[in-house]
């Protein structure tokens, strides 16, 4: 009975190749030596031509799968389909969706070089590229590159400058809303059957403001009215009132409660007491204080469910003044890679 080597493991084809050649140097002939080891004539014939061409070598087990440079794309293709998804969005280039899927990729080849590869080959090039399937991170349209860059590279360096000579401390301060139904990461479920998270039918929310610095310091405070002009001037009130006589150097984003008249107006009057920066449009992700905000969604409202707006505001305070008393926490948020510009 004959049968396909091809099917066999590598190594037990390179036996049945050794195993006929030997048999043909012994004297028999290649339809004897391919009777005996269970393959066709024209197989032997291969090996035996082969075997002449190139010695024992030419018998020796082969790696299986595609050879290392057979591609459809050249290398040139290869930089510019790597560079469009890299650098654009598939809407960006009229391809339906936002996100990069094999099958898009696929799609963008073959419109920009009439090539059809399937979605496999089109995840071994990602690959091959250096890339991997990623949680994207949200960001503006409105943001302004350039204004990114003078921060980065002229407005905070000048900021850090300043505040060195003066001895001044730098706090980075963000607000944010919080629900009593927000839920964090994932749980353990049968396939088909959507998990329930059973909670109070009450609704409340309540409100946080913070300011770090990055070396440690964390201030805060927890409060139930709306986020007003009022309201932020009494927390930089408190900032000054808690650093002991050291001027505040105060970092926050465009919120309107942070420009506003009454907040001007007394900037403008104590200047040896606080200075206000702003950071660029539609930049969160600059902002250090978003990471102590993650840290608050993940950790005292996302492991716990309160039932009242008082165990809501009690499970926040617990996990900020826990933070207060680990400096090198809050330390630590300063490596996320966006905002290590900002590290001590």
């Amino acid at each position: 009975m004959k049968r396909d080597a091809r099917s066999l493991p590598q190594i037990a084809q390179e036996e049945l190749r050794r195993t006929a050649i030997r048999l043909v140097e012994e004297g028999a002939t290649q339809e004897q030596a391919a009777s005996v080891v269970g393959v066709r004539r024209q197989a032997v014939g291969r090996w035996v031509k082969a075997h002449r061409a190139g010695g024992d070598q030419a018998l020796a087990a082969r790696r299986r799968g595609r050879r290392g440079g057979h591609t459809k794309l050249t290398e040139a293709q290869q930089l510019k389909i790597a560079g469009l998804v890299a650098g654009k969005n598939p809407d960006q280039l009229s391809l339906p969706g936002f996100l990069w899927t094999r099958a898009l990729v696929a799609l963008l080849i073959e419109q920009t070089f009439d090539l059809r590869v399937g979605e496999e080959t089109a995840g071994r090039y990602l690959r091959a590229w250096g890339m991997s399937p990623q949680k994207p991170m949200r960001r503006a349209y409105e943001q302004s590159d350039e204004a990114v860059r003078r921060w980065l590279e002229e407005r905070y360096p000048e900021i850090e400058a300043a505040a060195r000579r003066e001895n001044a401390e730098i706090l980075w301060a963000d607000e944010m809303g919080m629900r009593f139904d927000h839920t964090a990461g994932r749980t353990w479920a049968p396939v088909g059957k959507t998990p329930v998270v059973k909670g109070t039918g009450k609704r409340f929310k309540t409100n946080m403001i913070a300011a770090i610095s990055n070396k440690g310091t964390l201030r805060f405070r927890v409060f139930e009215e709306r986020f007003t002009g009022p309201v932020f001037l009494d927390f930089i009130k408190r900032l000054i009132a808690g650093n002991h006589g050291r001027k505040v150097v105060l970092i926050v984003d465009g919120h309107p409660a942070h420009r506003a008249r009454i907040v001007r107006e007394f900037v403008e009057a104590h200047p040896e007491q606080i200075e206000l920066h702003f950071l660029p449009g539609y930049s969160p992700e600059l902002n250090p204080a978003e990471c102590l905000n993650n840290d608050v969604k993940a950790n005292a409202l996302g492991r716990k469910r309160p039932t009242t707006l008082t165990e809501l505001v009690a499970d926040i305070r617990a996990l900020l003044r826990s933070r207060q008393k680990q400096p090198w926490r809050v330390a630590r948020y300063f490596r996320e890679r966006h905002v290590t510009y900002a590290q001590a």
